[in-house]
């Protein structure tokens, strides 16, 4: 199985004092150092990567595909991803299904490219790099690190018209760090302290992560069909926006899952819910 887009899985997997396996081997880029890399129809390899590959889907990255595929997150999930289960996962992973041919290509591919280019995955937009994210420690917060892909099946940083970049250069190109800003309360989980020394969450947590993170549409019936708006002291504005807002919705399920997991004050429970609650 070609690794080039097990970018994601460190951060579930970069937990002790190794590199996950697919990384141990690549080179690790200093802040500010370059790289050359194009990617286009030019380039002898274009699309031979977009088969037999794991590409590991972030939240935004569900969402942005099924609201780009007219389906509900439910569906897409069903429809399009797996989910691998490893002793040593701590953490739900979401993997883009690819399709049942020989090639195993990607369901998104076709003969001009990706046909869902605009809403890529983010594996697909950081490659030639991958990211991992250091284990947790109390009071730290943990800066990413960035490594190249140097694949020999990847003529794209071998063409005459290859361009320079950094780490930083290619996250902008990429339409990268407006995904990253979205997605901080989700690094911020899937990297907690609460996870020092293996720790995992049991079935209904998991469950519940998944839910959050991942099936958005099964998460807002949640909160507005269930006795959710009864417990948590949210402002009305910020109410109606969660109704039809994804992306105001994700942010607030980052938030939720803090105090649901790791019981932190990211919401407020009503003082009703509060004395409804004690003996």
């Amino acid at each position: 199985m070609n690794q080039t887009h097990q970018i994601m899985e460190a951060a579930h997997e970069h937990r002790g004092a190794r590199l996950p396996q697919f990384l141990i081997d690549k080179k690790q880029l200093a802040e500010g150092e370059s790289f050359g890399f194009t990617c286009h129809p030019g380039v002898p390899c274009f699309n031979s990567c977009c088969a037999d590959v794991n590409i590991v889907l972030t939240p935004f990255d569900v969402l942005r595909l099924a609201r780009r595929l007219g389906m509900n997150t439910q569906n897409f999930l069903e429809t399009h991803t797996s989910n691998p289960i490893t002793k040593d996962l701590q953490l739900p992973m979401v993997m883009l299904k690819m399709k049942d041919e020989d090639a195993k290509p990607c369901p998104f591919v076709g003969d001009e490219g990706c046909t869902v280019y605009d809403d890529r995955p983010w594996a697909c937009r950081m490659y030639p790099l991958g990211m991992a994210i250091p284990p947790a420690r109390a009071g730290e917060e943990p800066k990413p690190m960035y490594f190249l892909f140097e694949d020999d099946h990847c003529k794209g940083r071998h063409q005459p018209d290859c361009k320079q970049w950094t780490e930083q250069s290619w996250r902008s190109d990429q339409g990268l760090e407006v995904q990253d800003d979205l997605e901080a309360g989700f690094r911020d989980l899937v990297s907690h302290p609460w996870f020092i020394g293996g720790r995992t969450l049991d079935p209904k947590r998991m469950h519940m992560f998944y839910t959050a993170c991942y099936n958005l549409d099964t998460f807002r019936t949640f909160v507005f069909e269930s006795s959710f708006c009864e417990r948590f002291d949210i402002q009305p504005e910020a109410l109606e926006e969660l109704k039809t807002n994804d992306e105001a919705l994700l942010r607030f399920a980052f938030q939720w899952l803090r105090f649901a997991l790791f019981a932190e004050p990211t919401l407020k429970v009503k003082e009703a819910a509060v004395e409804g609650s004690q003996p």
